[in-house]
């Protein structure tokens, strides 16, 4: 018997993306987040999905808004298959949470009686699978959840016969867990997995979240990561903006398949200034990035090197441009700005404007080392150079 379903994990609904200081922008990435819904249910439809298994942290918090919860039920129940779905270490089960709250239970009644939340460490069976559930039931854990899977019960192999068994589980293993960024901070040390502890054989597939980055961390074992950008990338060894398409038989290695779902685009880009020409490179590289998108994208910048005043300003207005076309630039500027040769010249020998000259004069005297002293005056020359141009 082979099981057809979609992996997927931390879809984060309700992520506040506190980062972003635009409102409008950051509602922007927050509906994302639930519109990347219906393109996983576009996938299961396309791959013949008999069900959605959702690795934990369909939330960002235990508490998020009413209007989140409406939703994310709605979203879900227009999936039109069973959706089954652990609690992870943002919306962990624990009492008084989320999934015993009396609203959410009657939204998911009335919109997503398609979704089985799996609150207990007990065998679910499906038509075609077992699912083997190992929900968080708090933020930080520190007993392995899969620990009960570590002794199958004898009955099991008469019970549910050629069914594949699979594991559900969020935490994480061998190192890798969920990361942080600026808006986030790790959980080091709680809520990990040792896969290594599960019986050989027993169970044909473990389904996990926590990472956000597709991940392959065992011969069946693997991480779908977010669907949906969430964060700027760290190294090359994170691959969000996915699920997983799994056809998976008892006793056989699974079939495994990344699908692409995300839409919102996170990037990083360095960049050092050789001369004042790398303004128009700059500019290059980020039309090649970014095309004539608005509104899709975020990026993390970091510019050093160092530029004349007319370059500068030009800087000015091409980062002033992304600004506003992106969702988010986030900047690490750590560019030394100071007059070039013919700049300065053009300051200090000024014969129709002898002051103007003077005062140049004393400011490039004093602009050169790296104290605070010389950052100012280089911040004088440049306004002062600004205001000769535009006399």
């Amino acid at each position: 018997m082979t099981a057809r379903f979609v992996h997927t994990a931390d879809w984060q609904l309700g992520k506040p993306f506190a980062g972003v200081q635009d409102v409008a922008k950051r509602s922007l990435l927050q509906q994302e987040r639930i519109a990347v819904l219906a393109r996983i249910a576009a996938v299961a439809r396309e791959t013949a999905a008999e069900f959605v298994v959702v690795a934990g942290d369909l939330f960002d918090s235990p508490h998020p808004t009413k209007a989140t919860v409406a939703a994310a039920c709605s979203a879900i129940g227009a999936m039109k298959l069973p959706v089954y779905a652990i609690p992870g270490n943002h919306d962990h089960g624990g009492p008084g949470g989320l999934w015993d709250q009396e609203f959410f239970r009657r939204e998911a009644s009335a919109l997503a009686p398609n979704l089985r939340m799996l609150l207990s460490p007990e065998p679910v069976e499906t038509p075609t699978a077992v699912l083997f559930p190992c929900p968080l039931l708090r933020r930080h854990e520190p007993l392995d959840t899969t620990g009960w899977l570590r002794s199958p019960e004898p009955s099991w192999k008469s019970r549910f016969g050629d069914k594949p068994r699979i594991v559900i589980a969020h935490g994480s293993t061998q190192g890798f867990g969920a990361g942080g960024d600026d808006e986030e901070t790790d959980d080091a040390g709680d809520n990990q997995i040792d896969l290594l502890r599960l019986p050989a054989g027993a169970y044909d597939y473990v389904a996990l979240g926590d990472w956000h980055g597709t991940k392959q961390v065992g011969a069946n074992a693997w991480y779908a990561g977010t669907p949906e950008f969430d964060r700027f990338p760290k190294g090359t060894d994170h691959a969000p903006g996915n699920v997983l398409s799994v056809a998976v038989s008892r006793g056989k290695p699974p079939e495994i398949s990344a699908v692409h779902t995300r839409r919102i685009g996170w990037m990083t880009q360095d960049f050092a200034f050789a001369d004042d020409a790398g303004v128009e490179q700059l500019a290059s590289v980020l039309q090649r990035q970014l095309g004539g998108r608005a509104g899709e994208d975020l990026l993390r910048l970091e510019l050093t090197g160092a530029l004349g005043l007319e370059a500068a300003t030009r800087l000015e207005q091409l980062l002033e441009s992304y600004q506003a076309r992106l969702l988010r630039l986030k900047l690490m500027n750590r560019t030394t700005v100071a007059p070039s040769a013919e700049e300065l010249a053009a300051l200090t020998q000024r014969a129709s404007d002898p002051l103007i000259s003077r005062v140049a004069s004393l400011l490039a005297a004093r602009s050169g080392g790296d104290s605070e002293d010389a950052a100012v005056a280089r911040a004088a020359l440049r306004l002062l150079h600004a205001e000769v141009q535009h006399a």
